[in-house]
């Protein structure tokens, strides 16, 4: 017998859950992060966070390519990444190195924190109301997955380079200040969503990317150092490249 319409518009189909699926493992993967940096397991709990990055750059375009955008998933995709990004890696950080200076240290970890979600809470915004068509083509400001990825840096030297020696304390939590401020701060980045390519140079970046994927694969705590040395050049270029703002001038 067939279905009426009524019984099909109360209907989703299976297929146009994956994205929120998708954000549900990465936070998963997220809190079991933090668990794992409570139990002491650091390689696992940095590779969690890595898998929640990874899962994040996945959800969003998944749900674009099956037409299944939602309020609801644009709400838990915002959550997800102030747990995965702002929530997991300072406190995985704290509880790596910085529990033998932990007044301090806290407050470090809430100041990263308080900047991640003020970047996103901003990035909400700006997406509903900004109408400028070329807002797409960069970034205000440190994206949350690179900024969790920039704090963990200690921890990749660390994990390159076993017989290197841990950073003071006061220099972690400084480098979590920097990073939290890089977060919120007026740089305009580059985004790849809109970046273009001459056809004849697809295969040229297809092959970088087969490279870097072999050696992550291989070499992962020194490809994700060098690739975030990479970024914060990148960053201080445009930072020192910016244009000013004629509505800035008084």
């Amino acid at each position: 017998m067939p279905l009426s319409n009524d019984k099909r518009k109360s209907e989703i189909a299976i297929v146009q859950l994956l994205p929120n699926m998708l954000t549900i493992v990465a936070i998963c993967a997220g809190l079991s992060a933090i668990r794992f940096g409570v139990q002491g397991n650091y390689v696992l709990a940095v590779q969690l966070i890595l898998a929640a990055c990874v899962l994040d750059g996945l959800d969003g375009r998944l749900a674009r390519y099956l037409g299944s955008d939602s309020k609801m998933g644009a709400e838990l995709d915002s959550l997800a990444d102030f747990l995965n990004f702002g929530v997991a890696p300072p406190l995985v950080l704290y509880f790596w190195a910085l529990e033998d200076n932990a007044s301090a240290a806290w407050i470090a970890v809430l100041f990263f924190a308080v900047c991640c979600v003020v970047r996103l809470a901003r990035f909400n915004v700006s997406s509903k109301l900004d109408s400028d068509p070329d807002s797409s083509a960069y970034f205000v400001g440190v994206p949350s997955p690179a900024g969790a990825l920039l704090v963990l840096l200690p921890m990749f030297v660390s994990f390159a380079f076993a017989n290197a020696p841990l950073l003071p304390d006061y220099l972690i939590c400084l480098h979590m200040i920097l990073i939290g401020l890089l977060l919120i701060s007026p740089i305009r980045i580059s985004s790849f969503k809109s970046a273009r390519i001459p056809r004849e140079k697809v295969k040229y970046l297809l092959v970088g990317l087969a490279f870097v994927g072999a050696a992550v694969m291989t070499y992962a705590w020194i490809t994700l150092l060098v690739l975030c040395l990479a970024y914060i050049i990148a960053v201080s270029w445009a930072w020192l490249a910016r244009k000013p703002d004629p509505q800035e001038k008084g």
